[in-house]
């Protein structure tokens, strides 16, 4: 039998809720810890939980008090989460297009010039990779993915912008994303996708899930404005590839 994993760090969110802590920084091995208590937890659910919000690093735990204490509930999570990881199932792929530089990726050729490249050398890059939806938050069906080249990881902005367009695909940090609504940002912009992965009216509200996997394809301009366009009625654009 494998051995079980190191256990987590558990902390008091207020009166009703726990924190299952697994790093201190972005880590993917921990991401998937915390997914994988997750889906335990929707598996075989604890008398009293009410919602649960998966991080990249931990997983915030809603209760009801006068259902569990603290005390109980963290010596169940604590149990659950030292079981050994599954083996990642298939996995939902998605293929996102996007339209990169020009005023759709206002950031690309600052990019390219900190990074003593080309414009089009970050885009083949940034096509190239196989990401991770590592968790949504900020704001709704915000996509934050793990699995950006080392190549391409930047400081964020020194001055982060009050507002940046719905659909930007940006870097920062370690990390690349799917920005879904228009927002503040002091991530760098090197495109836009018509994709909502968040659309209110629509089934699913939500397009991307914590686990799916995630590649981009580029387009051009034109592309982009017919596809906003059916992406604003409701249609998905996101192709889904596997399984």
């Amino acid at each position: 039998m494998a051995a079980s994993l190191s256990p987590p760090r558990l902390l008091p969110s207020g009166d009703s809720a726990v924190t299952v802590e697994f790093s201190r920084n972005i880590d993917d091995a921990a991401n998937q810890r915390v997914l994988a208590l997750d889906q335990a937890l929707a598996r075989e659910p604890i008398d009293g939980v009410t919602e649960t919000v998966p991080t990249y690093r931990s997983l915030l735990v809603h209760y009801n008090p006068l259902e569990i204490g603290f005390d109980a509930l963290s010596e169940q999570l604590t149990a659950l989460a030292e079981q050994p990881v599954p083996p990642v199932a298939n996995a939902r792929c998605w293929r996102i297009p996007v339209v990169y530089g020009g005023e759709h990726g206002i950031d690309l050729e600052d990019v390219a010039k900190t990074l003593d490249t080309t414009p089009d050398d970050i885009v083949a890059r940034h096509v190239a990779g196989d990401y991770r939806v590592a968790m949504i938050g900020f704001t709704p069906g915000w996509s934050y993915l793990s699995g950006l080249e080392k190549f391409l990881h930047m400081p964020r902005r020194q001055n982060p912008r009050l507002l940046t367009p719905a659909g930007t695909i940006s870097v920062g940090g370690v990390q690349t994303g799917v920005q879904c609504l228009a927002g503040p940002s002091g991530w760098h912009l090197l495109g836009r996708t018509a994709v909502r992965t968040y659309q209110l009216h629509r089934d699913p509200i939500f397009l991307l899930e914590p686990g799916d996997r995630v590649t981009f394809a580029t387009i051009d301009g034109k592309t982009f404005a017919e596809q906003d366009r059916a992406a604003e009625s409701g249609e998905l654009i996101a192709e889904l590839i596997a399984p």
